[in-house]
């Protein structure tokens, strides 16, 4: 049985990607072969040249022309004397399933599109980077264990070897810089200055690195020709593309459409409710209004039309039973939780973010609140991450904007946060809290000099905390380490709702005299001993 990570698999027009899917729960050699035959080795100029033709880009996100990535790396390798292709497998997007798909279901066709291009390059190996501990990393290891054992390589295999390597998964664990760094055996992190990987990748040289559907896609070019491959798809886009469809989907479903298929058509295929609108791209994506998405086209061009970006064509209705601006809240505090928290934007910048997203949930904030402190991370970190969540972020204030009114008329829509939107299934990281003796606290105030993204002190110098993430961990021991009335001490504790992702900004403590409750920030009398509930 395929696993909840590994959707069905639907198709609208022909089966390339998919084909025989329909029979097979997995397509291991002799099935592969049978429908696919042997790849056999191309010259460097010539797959260029196939590329270009139909202007094939990566599937990951980014677009980046195939072309260009294979001939950026020729060059630097004929330096460099050698390179390495790199296929990256790590899915850190909770709302995308495609890449999973077909390292579990069609492991060869990725592999021979990889082996197609290392042998085109000379390269040393091809790795496969992939979720730890996943099913993917499994499916992909038994198909490196079929071709070694059949002793058959598509004429490459045999002096290219394949090596797969588990990593760690999480949100930024598919960032180029970070995926490199992760294979190379260090903290899989995006660095903070930004290296070419067609320059100084795996193991310092060369490497070839691009999407799982990317190399998919690659095979299926070589085996069909441009001319061929361009029979589905657009004049500007030829070929098909995988869709992850979830949320608010009757039937989420990895899909298999030709490029300039309709939105509102896949939606339908998957009796999807579309409610206060679709998310196309991801968590670093764009929310597309319901009026927006009857005319919206499944393409790059069709999307940037709409307003957004394919990206990894993730797509989620959100429904119409869910609080729309509470499910981005929530996305907006699992991208905090999910930074490196290695620069500033990113470390003080994405749980302010996520705290003034629930005040406007709560009805107490401001939509000039949020953009104040989105303002605070654009263009600023030290990788894409904080800028993808601002993108995302802003998008949700404009796609909610009747939403919000109420939320600050009212206090509430009326719908609760359902959790449509995807979040990882995999136990939550460890989260900690600051707790304070009020027998000592003094007021020094120390503790929020130290710690200003997660401590607030009222008008008295007195502090109420929120939770704080394992990257913050480090420095919340120093706060305590440092309190002149050793007043504090850090607990952890589990996760919170939906995946493990807690509020940023936690129901506040609550000062309490005389049997009379004041929540943190209020003016209380200063007091040698001090009492705490929680609201």
């Amino acid at each position: 049985m395929i696993p909840a990570r590994v959707p069905r698999v639907l198709r609208m027009g022909p089966a390339r990607l998919t084909a025989g899917l329909d029979h097979c729960r997995r397509l291991d050699l002799p099935a592969h072969r049978t429908l696919h035959g042997v790849v056999e080795p191309r010259e460097l100029g010539e797959l260029i040249s196939y590329a270009n033709e139909v202007d094939m880009r990566g599937r990951g996100g980014a677009a980046f022309p195939f072309a260009r990535k294979l001939r950026a790396v020729a060059d630097a390798a004929r330096s460099a004397g050698e390179c390495v292709v790199l296929v990256n497998g790590a899915e850190g997007e909770p709302a995308s399933s495609k890449d999973a798909m077909l390292l579990t279901r069609n492991p060869h066709l990725v592999l021979d599109g990889a082996v197609l291009a290392a042998e085109a390059l000379g390269a040393r190996e091809v790795v496969v980077a992939t979720a730890g501990g996943e099913v993917a990393e499994a499916s992909v290891t038994a198909a490196v264990n079929e071709r070694r054992a059949a002793n058959v390589s598509g004429g490459a295999e045999s002096r290219v070897p394949i090596r797969v390597v588990g990593i760690k998964e999480r949100f930024i664990s598919g960032e180029g810089g970070a995926l490199v760094k992760a294979v190379n055996g260090e903290e899989g992190i995006p660095p903070g200055r930004k290296k070419r990987a067609a320059t100084s990748g795996v193991d310092g040289l060369p490497t070839l690195l691009s999407n799982t559907e990317t190399y998919a896609q690659f095979a299926l070019l070589a085996e069909y020709g441009p001319e061929k491959y361009a029979e589905v798809g657009t004049a500007k886009e030829p070929g098909t593309i995988l869709l992850t469809v979830s949320g608010g989907a009757a039937h989420g479903a990895v899909i298999e459409a030709p490029a300039g298929t309709y939105l509102s058509d896949v939606l339908g295929l998957c009796e999807a409710e579309i409610g206060d609108g679709v998310l196309i791209g991801g968590y670093h994506g764009a929310w597309l209004s319901a009026d927006v998405v009857e005319t919206a086209v499944l393409s790059r061009e069709g999307m940037k039309q709409a307003g957004a970006t394919l990206g990894a064509g993730i797509i989620v209705p959100l429904g119409e039973s869910t609080c729309a601006l509470g499910e981005a809240a929530r996305v907006a505090a699992y991208l905090a939780a999910e930074s490196a928290g290695q620069c500033g934007p990113c470390r003080l910048g994405l749980p302010d973010i996520a705290k003034a997203m629930y005040a406007l949930v709560e009805g107490t904030g401001s939509i000039d609140a949020v953009r104040r402190c989105v303002r605070g991370v654009e263009r600023r970190g030290a990788c894409f991450h904080p800028d993808g969540t601002a993108k995302f972020v802003l998008s949700a204030l404009d796609a909610f904007e009747v939403e919000i009114a109420t939320h600050l008329e009212q206090g509430s829509c009326g719908r609760p946060v359902r959790g449509v939107l995807p979040m990882p299934e995999r136990e939550a990281e460890a989260q900690y809290r600051l707790e304070v003796d009020w027998s000592r606290c003094q007021g020094h105030g120390l503790c929020a000099h130290l710690l200003p993204e997660f401590v607030d002190l009222d008008d008295y110098g007195f502090p109420s905390f929120r939770q704080i993430p394992a990257f913050m961990a480090k420095d919340a021991r120093r706060a305590v380490d440092m309190c002149p009335a050793l007043a504090l001490r850090l607990a952890q504790t589990g996760g919170g709702d939906h995946g493990g992702t807690p509020k940023p900004a936690g129901k506040p403590l609550r000062l309490v005299k005389d049997g009379v409750m004041k929540k943190a920030g209020e003016s209380v009398p200063r007091l040698s001993r001090v009492g705490i509930a929680r609201a």
